[in-house]
């Protein structure tokens, strides 16, 4: 009997995935990672989305801290032009080496909203970090000037998991596929249905699928926690 196809929510890169069938879970003292988090473009740690998502994460992923930060152009209530993502790796990155120093031998766990997703790709690049996975919530994949913005996540070597909306213009699913099977680490994608780029769902939508926003956002976050922890079983 044929197998079914896989879930719609869930998309895997299959030829990238290895078997992980028949392992334990991740002992809590062992596998607890820190979680780096990082903030989009317009709004900095302590908007209302990054709080809520900073506290679903760090409960599912049993984190020993999700550590969240603003970068230089937005701190202190600042309301700069965001400059280029790659004018942010540095200040990342001394970020990250800090919580790798207050947590010697935890998993360390990058994750970042739109923006912060593309800046933690980049930061992933770099050898010296040594991240177990990338999280990218909303990735900006589509350039202001409706270019493909591939070249960071065609580097990465580390498992990486995408959250998008469906209905999210900065990353038309379409383009994400084709990306995702040019990349050299394992990836899969969890595809929130009537999302816009932050994951918000029309209310129409939401009444059709017989379903609520933070459902549809509770099922994100287990996909990535189930993504995450396979990962670390198989460190």
């Amino acid at each position: 009997m044929a197998s079914s196809p896989p879930s719609k929510r869930m998309r895997k890169n299959s030829s990238k995935e290895d078997d992980t069938s028949g392992l334990s879970s991740p002992s809590p003292e062992k596998m607890a990672p820190v979680l780096v988090f990082a903030h989009g473009a317009g709004a900095p740690s302590s908007s209302d989305w990054m709080v809520r998502w900073k506290d679903m994460l760090g409960k599912a992923l049993n984190a020993v801290e999700v550590v969240t930060f603003d970068y230089p152009y937005i701190s202190g209530g600042k309301r700069r032009t965001p400059p280029k993502a790659e004018k942010l790796v540095e200040f990342h990155s001394d970020i990250v080496k800090k919580a790798l120093a207050k947590y010697p031998g935890h998993p360390l766990i990058l994750a970042g909203k739109s923006m912060g997703s593309r800046v933690s790709c980049m930061v992933a690049c770099g050898e010296e970090i040594g991240a177990s996975s990338v999280v990218c919530l909303g990735y900006p994949l589509k350039g202001m000037n409706g270019t493909i913005r591939d070249e960071t996540l065609l580097q990465l070597k580390i498992p990486t998991m995408f959250v998008q909306g469906s209905k999210d213009g900065l990353c038309p699913l379409e383009k994400l596929e084709a990306v995702r099977k040019k990349m050299k680490s394992l990836n899969e994608l969890h595809v929130i249905e009537g999302g816009d780029h932050s994951f918000k769902i029309g209310k129409k939508h939401l009444s059709s699928e017989g379903t609520t926003q933070e459902e549809a956002e509770d099922r994100a976050v287990q996909a990535i926690a189930a993504f995450v922890f396979k990962v670390l079983r198989g460190r």
